[in-house]
């Protein structure tokens, strides 16, 4: 297949009645992984990279961005399922314009810590300067707890109805991330979702609404926020926990090959690199069903 605009992804999510899935990837087996997944599934898939991590100055050898690009680029063209590709999450607006022109097809800017005035007026700027590419914009009102520290979540604050309708009036964007009870960096149990604010917000909004902290929700709740019109769910921090597990479980023990190439580079049984790839794959197939788009890559009615 190849590289599918957002619209038509998300237009016939919205008409099957499921949500797509975004994995995020890092590194080439993380994304090769998720699209096993998607392609044995023959489900329909959003896949991408994190522009906050990306374009921290902090990094210890810059990144870039259009060697990221380029790999998801090659990624969808040559998957057998529709995908989208998102550069997601990214303070820096500089970097969220070297993304439109670098060839991702949604691009999210999102800075939780700029005045909401301000903010606005970014968004509405990086949105006119994504459409004019034919790009399409997701952006985030509120802000999700955090759980990176463990223990119960801190910080956040949740989506006002009334703030998004004017936020999505006054920016344009496509899609519109919600806090609504989900939370960042999850790294144990599940949470359900406050479904009474979700309806809310989707009485007042015209666009689709989108869930981050997909590791934390729980299935029965995020089923039910797809029928009130979440588009699509963002999963992250398990992926990782998955592939960190398979790499520490590859290097654990008295066997470990002292041939290097056997653990980096031939492909068997030994191999770290694929070790993380099919750690991915499994994860992303546990999750996936919840979303309701399995099968549904074939499902091409009306574009």
């Amino acid at each position: 297949m190849s590289l599918e605009p957002i619209k038509s992804l998300v237009d016939r999510a919205a008409r099957g009645g499921y949500a797509l899935g975004y994995f995020e990837s890092w590194n080439l087996e993380s994304l090769q992984g998720v699209i096993d997944a998607a392609e044995q599934t023959r489900s329909p898939m959003i896949i991408g990279f994190n522009g906050d991590f990306l374009s921290r100055p902090d990094r210890r050898a810059r990144e870039r961005l259009a060697w990221y690009a380029a790999l998801g680029r090659a990624a969808a063209e040559s998957a057998s399922i529709p995908c989208g590709f998102i550069f997601n999450e990214c303070p820096r607006d500089e970097w969220v314009r070297e993304a439109v022109l670098a060839g991702f097809n949604l691009v999210m800017p999102a800075d939780p810590g700029a005045a909401p005035d301000d903010w606005t007026q970014r968004v509405a700027g990086l949105t006119r300067f994504a459409h004019e590419r034919e790009v399409a914009v997701e952006a985030e009102l509120g802000e999700l707890p955090c759980g990176a520290e463990g223990g119960e979540p801190h910080g956040g604050s949740a989506t006002d109805p009334d703030a998004a309708a004017a936020f999505v009036a006054a920016t344009d964007v496509d899609l519109l991330a919600v806090s609504v009870g989900n939370v960042h960096i999850h790294l144990d149990g599940e949470r359900d979702l406050d479904l009474a604010l979700i309806e809310k917000i989707h009485e007042r909004v015209p666009i689709p609404l989108v869930l981050h902290g997909g590791t934390g929700i729980s299935a029965s709740s995020l089923r039910e926020a797809i029928a009130m019109g979440v588009a699509k769910v963002n999963y992250g921090t398990y992926l990782k926990q998955r592939y960190l597990q398979a790499i520490r479980e590859g290097l654990d023990g008295d066997r470990v090959s002292p041939d290097p190439h056997r653990l980096l580079g031939l492909g068997g049984a030994e191999d770290l690199l694929v070790a993380g790839r099919l750690a991915v794959r499994d994860a992303v197939l546990e999750r996936i069903e919840w979303l309701g788009c399995v099968g549904k890559a074939d499902v091409r009615e009306n574009g």
